[in-house]
């Protein structure tokens, strides 16, 4: 049924309409006078909209008034006032009157858009639940609104790093609070198989699991002990339905042919016909692509992709196409044959072939593909695909140009896990970039033929470097989101026109409460620090409280004043604000190291590629060329002793728990003969305060392996004594 009558809502709300909420509304109308929130404000909704009626009284703290709507409710209608509606699906018109407070639009997703632009008009408490308190008043106006986009994601990998249903959960209400309304989930990969096949339950029972006596290594991870978990079709259903009551759509990825190692190493058979060199990993078969000239390999992912498609109602499925190591291919003596046959001798055609084979599948069940931008390389891959474009702005570029319907979502601006200074935790391999960044992204270089082929914008969070920092608290991933996050929704909401300034202002004196009563550990700005005159001075624009800390004492001190030292390199400065925290601000000597001349040797030989004076030259990286093992060595050796006062060797890359020596210890020399122990490594690494001149320091390995063909060794970080 629909309700035919305004309704008012006796709901408590503060302060006047702002037109600038997160996302910003397009049209604002005010009027005269205020609704007012009381203990007798109810919420009424048509019956298609039950579940979001009882969403709201959740928030709210209303009850529902079933049946006929009368004055004091709220109501959810997908009627809109005075038969009045946006023409856009997730379009809203939110009126509020003396008497009654009305949402309508043409579907689900428009009501559900058009209560969180209530929520922003509302106190900040309404996130967590404690009701609106009764006298609390709303302006009254007109609101309409619609996206920019259709299509605004984000992505989470909890393939690499398990993230379970409780925690996705709390990241769709996040999600939901900002307009997202696709949540794209990285099911598979090398690492991990999250998802259950009833068919193959071997794919989690074993896949869903690493180290210890499971055959999937730890590459990334805790590396004690077996662990790691997966998603039951069960648990799957109960997040499908919950995400949409939230109006996000679950979009899965299965990741192929490629990033495939964890399935291989359940299913050693989908491998290309050519044995291995596993000389280099202790024994590990390392292959990572599907055998395209299998036939075998598509009945088993008939098996996969048929379940997945009657288990998710998305008409997309995620396929991957991405990063295929296709020199697997041209080893294989039936890929080549196939090649023979297909009157080429370019592997990227049997990539072709291969997802070719996939949409095949998928259509067969109802569903379009879903791809990376590598997919469609060629071409030739059909049309019929969404292409998700990550490497670059130009290869989403190139897919719209090839008339591929595109997501855009290049790293430089929308992978959520690169670092947002030089000096935080994360990836740099796509840019370094905080929120300003990402809102000031444009489509620059974009035909309007091409724009017309954007599907929206999308954000990525990749899991490799999340495992450490201790995945069972959500710091470190709420930092690393927010407030990039709230960017993204912003512009794929309604765009950037206002600039950077504006967008702020509102952020710091809007928005930061709202997540606070959200419960986000978001990040943010760095202070401003100078240092002149033997003294620190700190300011904030944000209204937060800044702190400093002294060598490496976790005590924090309130900065409400100059702080004078005559050692700047002491002291990292911070803030703080409810839930919130700023990255460190140092004074330069702090980073400052020195580059003494040193030797590096190892017991696992040399990687041609990157040899050890990339990093003896400090100019690089170095790898070894073979995995660790337990006794391995790597020696530094510097040609004269080095006073310092702290230095940090790294193995792996940077906040990447990969290519490391997974356990081991340091040993110090002070004259290059005698060694003694220094400590134990933390994911591969290990920072020493030395109390005198050091000639030579020793990692030794106490692992079997690192489950990578190699060891990745960095030049040390030396701070000079000051």
């Amino acid at each position: 049924m629909k309700l035919r009558f305004p309704l008012l809502l006796a709901a408590l709300l503060g302060g006047l309409l702002s037109a600038s909420a997160q996302p910003a509304p397009k049209k604002t109308t005010p009027r005269a006078g205020h609704f007012t929130f009381g203990p007798r404000t109810t919420i009424a909704a048509d019956s298609e909209l039950l579940p979001l009626a009882r969403y709201a009284a959740e928030y709210l703290g209303c009850e529902l008034r079933n049946g006929v709507a009368g004055d004091g409710a709220v109501v959810l209608t997908l009627d809109a006032a005075d038969g009045k509606a946006s023409e856009a699906p997730e379009g809203y018109i939110l009126d509020i009157a003396p008497d009654h407070i009305r949402i309508g639009g043409p579907t689900y997703g428009g009501v559900f858009n058009g209560l969180q632009q209530l929520f922003r008009l509302l106190p900040p408490e309404v996130y967590a639940k404690k009701g609106v308190a009764a006298g609390t008043q709303v302006a009254c106006a007109e609101i309409g609104d619609a996206p920019r986009f259709a299509y605004r994601g984000m992505m989470l990998d909890v393939a690499r790093t398990w993230i379970d249903a409780a925690k996705v959960k709390r990241y769709i209400d996040l999600f939901s609070y900002h307009n997202i309304n696709k949540l794209h989930l990285h099911l598979s990969d090398d690492e991990g198989w999250r998802i259950e096949i009833k068919s193959h339950p071997e794919l989690t029972e074993i896949g869903g699991f690493r180290g210890g006596d499971s055959p999937v290594r730890p590459v990334y991870g805790k590396w004690s002990g077996k662990y790691g978990g997966y998603f039951t079709q069960e648990e799957m259903r109960g997040l499908i339905r919950y995400a949409a009551e939230r109006n996000i759509e679950i979009i899965p990825e299965i990741d192929l042919p490629g990033h495939s190692r964890n399935i291989a190493s359940v299913h050693p058979e989908i491998r290309c016909n050519y044995a291995p060199d596993t000389v280099s990993t202790n024994g590990y078969d390392y292959r990572s692509a599907w055998c395209v000239a299998r036939e075998e390999n598509y009945a088993l992912l008939e098996d996969i992709l048929g379940e997945l498609c009657e288990l998710f109602p998305s008409q997309y499925i995620h396929v991957g196409g991405d990063e295929v190591e296709m020199t697997q291919w041209t080893r294989c003596p039936d890929c080549r044959a196939l090649m023979a046959r297909l009157g080429t001798d370019d592997p990227r055609r049997l990539q072709d072939l291969f997802m070719e084979r996939m949409s095949g599948i998928l259509a067969s069940h109802g569903k379009r593909p879903a791809v990376w931008n590598e997919a469609v390389r060629t071409g030739a891959f059909t049309k019929e695909c969404r292409v998700h474009g990550w490497e670059s702005v130009k290869a989403c570029l190139d897919a719209t140009a090839k008339g591929y319907r595109t997501v855009v979502m290049p790293g430089e601006y929308f992978y959520f896990d690169m670092r947002q200074t030089p000096r935080e935790d994360g990836h740099d391999w796509a840019a370094i970039f905080d929120a300003k960044k990402v809102y000031g992204f444009g489509f620059a270089g974009f035909t309007p033929e091409q724009m017309s082929r954007v599907e929206g914008l999308q954000g990525a969070f990749f899991s490799e470097a999340y495992v450490s920092h201790e995945p069972e608290k959500p710091d470190y991933l709420d930092y690393m989101l927010f407030p990039r996050v709230c960017a993204l929704a912003r512009i794929a909401w309604s765009g950037n026109a206002e600039g950077w300034d504006a967008y702020y202002k509102e952020l710091k004196e809007e928005h930061y409460d709202r997540m606070a009563a959200m419960d986000i550990r978001f990040r943010l700005f760095p202070p401003r620090l100078s240092y002149k005159e033997g003294a620190f001075t700190a300011s904030a624009d944000d209204g937060s409280a800044i702190y400093y800390l002294v060598d490496g004492s976790s005590e924090e001190h309130r900065c409400t004043g100059p702080v004078r030292t005559e050692k700047p390199h002491r002291y990292r400065f911070f803030t703080r604000y409810k839930t919130a925290r700023s990255p460190y601000a140092t004074d330069k000597s702090y980073w400052r190291t020195i580059t003494p001349a040193v030797a590096i040797t190892t017991s696992m030989g040399e990687s041609g590629k990157f040899p050890y004076s990339n990093a003896a030259n400090y100019r690089g990286l170095s790898r070894t060329r073979r995995a660790c093992r337990q006794q391995d060595w790597i020696l530094y050796t510097f040609e004269q002793p080095v006073k310092c006062r702290e230095m940090y060797l790294q193995t792996g890359n940077r906040q990447l728990p990969k290519t490391i020596v997974t356990t081991g210890y340091a040993e110090v020399s002070y004259d290059g003969v005698r060694f003694e122990p220094a400590g134990e490594l933390l994911m591969g690494s290990i920072v020493l305060h030395p109390e005198r001149p050091v000639k030579a320091v020793r990692i030794v390995s106490t692992c079997d392996d690192n489950g990578t063909p190699y060891v990745t060794i960095q030049p040390p970080q030396v701070k000079p004594v000051l």
